[in-house]
């Protein structure tokens, strides 16, 4: 060593990597001991010392650095550009300029090589230059050529990724020149030893798998020779070709079913594929290409059909009827299908639950001799459940109309989807809602496309029904598809002929019992429907003859009775104490209450809405859950009473330092919607007044700020209600008048209907 010298440099741990002489590397100043270091460096005629630190201490040498240039980061991290200059013993240190640590450096200056330096210098480099080879980096190699000094060539050694950070420091201490390359030499031997043991092992494995793909080519030749002598196992490609000998597959689907085959004969019986390859082929077998169910042309007994299943609901099979009668004179005619594209009828049944819209499609299938499938979509977010997962995913397999047809073993079966008002649309899986429009447009089924399957499928001729229980839910698009026949829910004598004719016998039934161990009275069953089953459908009456049934099994089978007959008295010991009241209390004659009709998922109901006031600052509160359309209700009703209430006879001082409380019972229930706006007027018009509501009166109606009473939507599942509620006079507007066209003549007698074109006739009506 020579000419050394020692300098006090602020010092830059170094905690990743090692900078040697002649390096140029950009380090981010992350930690604060770093940033002041980065500023001290200016103050030090842009030196600093770079040293390692492991294992919680520092390196005994360093690299004294100039700094290049300084700037930040796009991360906004501080950084500098520094060019290695030299080796330097790192000293004793102190706190300095910018409270960085400065330490004492000696520089150290190396020595001239000697003649053994060179030597090793070659060998090392020839080592290197190997190595490259093996990684096939030659041009790196290229670049170590101009590297003449030994001393710089074995530096050039802590690029290599096979050292560690010990070994990098271990580097940086080594002073002498030849020791160094010595050291880096056998670093160097030991990596190029490791790499060609790798590629040894490589060649190995690749001469085993030639091998192997050699013995596959003979075992597929001694295969075919097999086949020739006749000696070979059964042919798949041949058991296929027998199933599908005798379906009429569209000349596209052969095609593609040909093509499959052709891939399954080059598989080896190895290969994975193959087993995509039969799912797939199972599944085009599994279709009932050409096959259809013959169909009923006898409408009169599908009509019998329709009524031993099902009482009432003259629409909807009304409609199923015009359906069939088309279909049966197009094909006397000789005119073939509607359009060319089937039946093109996509019937949705709408209607609050147990009124029966999933058994009715069972009755369809039944009445036109087709097969039924069920095909449930509440609940169902993901595209691929519609039209099938792709071939490439692990487990795909047709969608749900693939499915339907493969399980009606035909062509036309009817298809029901189950709670179409549930699907959940929209997320990362897909539409499902959007995938259905293909299947439910009559003037695209005929080319239904499943995901799996990628064959074009005829779906015109399928018979598609739908259940929902409401339409607002359903997809704007979807609903535009769909034909809707509503399904509003039954009379009292409606729900007595489908308990006696049809649950009671199921529920007898399914108790064990026979014909002549139990039997319920015409009177029970009324009693039953008015004081325990106030619904728009049937389910909760059938739970109630279930109850009835089972502790008639108890009587039975204990030997109490021979057989049971249950009459109205009775009923309490069955199915315990009446749930409804025809005199309900809630509708007592008192000021601020009125009775509204509503319709809800679960069919009509009976709305009560209660209206008070207090002394306070003047404004209206309103709770019970309301949505926006029914709080805005509340304020023009206020508004409207306020306005008029010298017309309306308002008593004095009775808006004066008065909060008026608007609520609707059943706060638990979220409610909203514009019909309770008469109701709302008629509770606040009572309060102000002093003079009650009439009990037995039940109205709906939008109002508007001068008094006028809108339309409304659901008047027959409303009039249905308060006819189930026991009220005798209905308010509703105007223009709702023609709507009493499909409310039962039983219900429209027992009802006295008062059709109101301004909310003042309300008042007047309801008032007392």
């Amino acid at each position: 060593m020579s000419d050394t010298k020692t300098q006090l440099l602020p010092l830059l741990p170094l905690t990743q990597g090692v900078v040697l002489p002649q390096m140029v590397v950009t380090i981010a100043l992350e930690t604060d001991e770093a940033k002041r270091a980065g500023a001290a460096a200016a103050d030090a005629g842009d030196r600093i010392v770079l040293v390692p630190r492991i294992d919680g201490r520092f390196a005994r040498v360093g690299t004294i650095a100039a700094v290049e240039s300084a700037g930040d980061l796009p991360n906004g991290t501080r950084a500098l550009v520094i060019r290695g200059v030299a080796r330097g013993r790192v000293g004793t240190g102190e706190l300095g300029a910018h409270g960085a640590l400065h330490v004492q450096v000696e520089q150290l200056e190396e020595t001239e090589p000697t003649g053994r330096a060179r030597e090793l210098a070659r060998e090392y480099r020839a080592v290197v230059e190997t190595i490259l080879e093996h990684r096939g980096a030659r041009r790196i190699a290229d670049v170590l050529a101009g590297v003449e000094d030994p001393g710089q060539l074995a530096d050039t050694a802590a690029y290599s990724p096979e050292l560690t950070m010990d070994q990098r420091v271990e580097l940086l201490e080594t002073i002498d020149v030849e020791t160094r390359l010595e050291l880096v030499l056998g670093w160097m031997r030991e990596a190029l030893a490791d790499l060609e043991l790798k590629d040894k092992i490589r060649n190995n494995v690749t001469d085993g798998l030639d091998k192997q793909q050699r013995e596959l080519l003979l075992r597929r030749q001694l295969d075919e020779i097999r086949k020739e002598l006749g000696e070979g196992d059964d042919d798949v490609v041949a058991e296929y070709r027998a199933k599908l000998a005798d379906k009429e597959l569209p000349d596209a689907v052969r095609l593609a079913v040909d093509k499959e085959f052709d891939r399954l004969e080059r598989m080896g019986q190895q290969n994975p594929e193959q087993a995509w390859v039969r799912n797939w082929l199972d599944a085009v077998v599994d279709l009932p290409w050409g096959e259809y169910a013959h169909e009923s042309d006898d409408i009169p007994d599908a009509r019998r059909v329709l009524d031993a299943d099902h009482e009432g609901l003259g629409d909807v099979k009304d409609r199923i009827l015009e359906f069939l009668a088309v279909r049966v004179l197009r094909r006397e005619r000789g005119l073939g299908a509607v359009s060319g594209r089937g039946s093109g009828a996509i019937l949705a049944l709408v209607g609050p639950p147990g009124v029966g819209k999933t058994s009715l499609g069972e009755s369809v299938a039944r009445a036109l001799g087709r097969p039924f499938v069920r095909v449930a979509v509440g609940g169902v977010r993901d595209e691929a459940e519609i039209r099938g997962h792709r071939r490439t995913y692990v487990g795909a397999r047709p969608g749900r109309i693939v499915r339907a047809l493969t399980e009606a073993k035909a062509m036309n079966p009817v298809v029901l989807i189950d709670e179409i008002d549930k699907l959940q649309s929209g997320g990362w899986s897909g539409d499902p809602a959007s995938a259905l429009l293909e299947v439910l447009d009559p003037a695209q089924n005929h080319t239904f496309r499943d995901h799996y399957l990628e064959l074009d499928l005829d779906l015109s001729d399928v018979l598609f029904l739908a259940t929902a229980n409401v339409l607002e839910t359903i997809p704007g698009p979807l609903l535009d598809r769909m034909e809707i026949v509503s399904l509003d829910g039954y009379t009292e004598d409606e729900k007595v002929s489908i308990a006696k004719h049809h649950l009671f016998p199921r529920q007898r039934e399914k108790a064990g019992l026979r014909d002549d161990e139990l039997d319920v009275t015409d009177a029970a069953f009324h009693a039953l429907v008015n004081g325990w089953t106030r619904e728009a459908g049937v389910r909760g009456l059938e739970r109630q003859l279930g109850k009835i049934a089972r502790k008639s099994v108890r009587k039975v089978a204990g030997h109490e009775a021979t057989s049971v007959v249950v009459d109205e008295p009775d009923l309490k010991e069955y199915v315990g104490r009446p749930r409804f009241r025809q005199d309900d209390a809630s509708r007592a004659p008192i000021p601020g209450l009125a009775t509204g009709l509503a319709v809800t998922g679960a069919g009509g109901d009976v709305l009560t809405i209660e209206v008070t006031a207090m002394d306070g600052e003047p404004g209206l509160q309103v709770t019970g859950q309301l949505g926006d359309v029914m709080s805005e209700s509340a304020q023009i009703a206020l508004s409207f009473v306020r306005s008029n209430a010298n017309e309306l006879g308002v008593l004095p001082g009775a808006f004066e330092h008065r909060k008026f409380h608007l609520h609707v019972p059943s706060g638990a229930i979220p409610k909203d919607g514009p019909s309770a706006g008469i109701t709302m007027t008629t509770a606040l018009a009572s309060l102000v007044t002093g003079r009650p509501v009439k009990p037995n009166v039940g109205m709906t109606g939008e109002v508007t700020l001068q008094g006028r009473v809108l339309p409304i939507g659901g008047l027959k599942q409303k009039l249905l209600a308060a006819h189930r509620a026991g009220l005798t006079d209905v308010v509703i507007p105007i223009d709702n008048e023609p709507d009493l066209d499909d409310v039962p003549e039983e219900v429209r007698e027992l009802l006295h209907v008062h059709p109101v074109r301004d909310v003042r006739e309300v008042l007047a009506i309801a008032l007392t």
